[in-house]
């Protein structure tokens, strides 16, 4: 039986500056009284994930102080502004030498996604090879799974905002799709809008 927890690290992409939110990091928003990015390192943990690395960017600071991340790995993505694909490298590269066989990558800004979902997906690990995508309603979605066999393929063209998404569309045969539209809402917060989402 192979060891999930050993194998599958959490990596959190939490290095977004909210340029919609009127340049408040993503990280640092408010839920349910404490920092956002707390909330998704506990929705990883909850679900399984015992290793978990957090890529930082924007006000990465104020979010190392006032966010209770003790356990976690920190890495830092000084190339934040550039978007998400240069997150998904740092990430994906701060595992290296680790026994993580497998990446689980979570966005921060998704709190309507919570471990049952995150745990389906964790679920779906079978070895390095493995290409697992949470779907709602049939539409690919996060977390996502990267078996570390596709590491180099999805930094080599994980550029600006697309991170692994085209990599995905030229894996997509491979790729088991878990549905989690009956346990977890894929929305962002990305717009003053999106702020009622949070409690």
């Amino acid at each position: 039986m192979t060891d999930r927890t050993e194998q599958v690290a959490g990596v959190l992409l939490a290095a977004g500056g909210g340029r919609r939110l009127g340049g408040r990091p993503k990280a640092l928003l408010e839920h349910r009284g404490r920092p956002l990015v707390e909330h998704a390192v506990a929705v990883l943990r909850a679900a399984g994930c015992t290793r978990v690395h957090v890529v930082l960017g924007a006000r990465a600071d104020a979010v190392r102080e006032r966010a209770e991340l003790t356990g976690c790995v920190l890495v830092d993505n000084p190339g934040w502004e550039r978007g998400m694909g240069g997150s998904l490298r740092a990430g994906l590269a701060s595992l290296a030498g680790t026994p993580a066989r497998a990446a689980l990558v979570s966005l921060v800004d998704q709190p309507g996604i919570g471990p049952e979902a995150v745990a389906r997906v964790l679920a779906g690990y079978t070895d390095e090879t493995s290409l697992v995508a949470a779907a709602f309603d049939g539409v690919r979605g996060h977390p996502v799974l990267l078996g570390a066999a596709h590491w180099a393929g999805v930094a080599a063209i994980a550029t600006g905002d697309q991170g692994a998404r085209a990599y995905l569309r030229e894996h997509a045969g491979e790729i088991r799709l878990v549905e989690c539209g009956d346990i977890a809402r894929a929305y962002d917060i990305d717009t003053e809008a999106d702020l009622v989402h949070l409690e």
